[in-house]
């Protein structure tokens, strides 16, 4: 089950960032599906390394190729399998790694807990296993459509430099023209510089990359272990380097009052809304059928082009200095990832719906 997301649509991933292909298994999505492999392709190509100067220059296709599960260019309703193969792994430059434990990596850790790791890139704990990640929920965007749900990431802060107003002053499709997915292109040139700045010093730097949910309908969540924000920030935590979520008002929610944080109810054009949205669309676990915003936070990424302190298996010291290909920011190749584990949040819950419970369609 750890390599198992989901309930209804249920995601499955396999390999290693230096085996033969990264893959996956969807099972559960619903038949009929028009798949757009355009579509899907350029969901990968936003996620693929090389895209730019401030991302690793590992230079991958990402190309998918399915196995099962769709026949004329639509799912069957059976089990989709697809592979995307690794053609451009350096494993020499990870030789060294084999006895040593890299600093805030998970080598000490799968080392316990398995006795064993594939020390090349990380194995199985290393960031290009999110390939999968972004197929399976290209599939499950496809699968939204119909409900005309409209998911949109983008970096709203690197480092000390963030986006100063909320989401509601940009427009989000513009995050897709920065190189870094930030909306405000003259925010997006600080951010950039940032970058550069430490990836020269052979360092690197985290953020905070932002989603906003357009257009869920009111009535989806599995109270009260199965509450749609819950389920969100499983998703988000779940993605490598991710280190905090909150949605809404969410931590700087401690410093209203609750005659200052409470959403309002009223009738809108004859339809129940709210005044305000600082519960970011979810209310007890439940879509209430307003936007649905969060944040997740990215911590820098583990591996640096500086000398590091640590020990080796035995727990002798040793100095490390790590080579290769690597980003110096996790967040311009995280945005598409962060949305495709939102896509298939949604999904999943949307079929939890019509499978089990009254969706209010005022």
């Amino acid at each position: 089950m750890s390599n198992t997301f989901g309930n209804s649509y249920r995601f499955t991933s396999f390999g290693e960032s230096h085996g033969v292909a990264i893959g996956g298994i969807i099972d559960g999505c619903p038949a009929g599906i028009g798949v757009d492999v355009a579509f899907i392709q350029s969901e990968l190509n936003r996620r693929r390394p090389g895209q730019s100067s401030l991302v690793t220059q590992r230079n991958e296709a990402d190309e998918v190729e399915f196995l099962s599960g769709i026949f004329d260019g639509k799912t069957t309703g059976t089990p989709i399998g697809f592979i995307v193969r690794n053609a451009n792994q350096q494993s020499q430059d990870y030789t060294e790694l084999q006895h040593i434990f890299r600093p805030s990596h998970a080598d000490f850790t799968y080392q316990t807990k398995y006795g064993i790791r594939d020390h090349r890139g990380g194995g199985r704990s290393s960031a290009r296993e999110t390939v999968a990640r972004v197929v399976a929920g290209a599939i499950a965007k496809l699968a939204l459509r119909p409900y005309g749900i409209t998911i949109n990431a983008f970096t709203s802060q690197v480092g000390t430099i963030a986006l100063e107003g909320d989401y509601t002053q940009y427009d989000l499709s513009l995050a897709e023209q920065s190189l870094v997915r930030c909306p405000d292109f003259a925010v997006s040139e600080r951010m950039e510089a940032l970058i550069r700045e430490v990836q020269k010093a052979g360092d690197t730097i985290g953020g905070i990359i932002s989603c906003v949910i357009k257009n869920v309908p009111a009535g989806w969540g599995e109270p009260v272990f199965g509450k749609l924000h819950a389920a969100l920030g499983n998703a988000m935590l779940s993605i490598n380097a991710a280190k905090g979520f909150d949605y809404g008002s969410g931590f700087e929610g401690v410093a209203l009052r609750g005659s200052e944080a409470n959403d309002m109810f009223v009738n809108r054009d004859g339809k129940i809304s709210t005044a305000t949205n600082r519960s970011g669309g979810i209310q007890g676990g439940i879509s209430n059928g307003q936007d649905i915003f969060f944040r997740v936070v990215f911590k820098p990424v583990a591996t640096l082009l500086q000398e590091q302190k640590t020990v080796d298996n035995n727990g002798n010291e040793t100095v490390i200095k790590a080579r290769g290909r690597h980003d110096p920011c996790v967040l311009p190749r995280a945005v598409p990832i962060v949305e495709a584990m939102t896509a298939m949040t949604l999904i999943d819950y949307a079929l939890l719906a019509k499978a089990s419970h009254f969706v209010n369609k005022q």
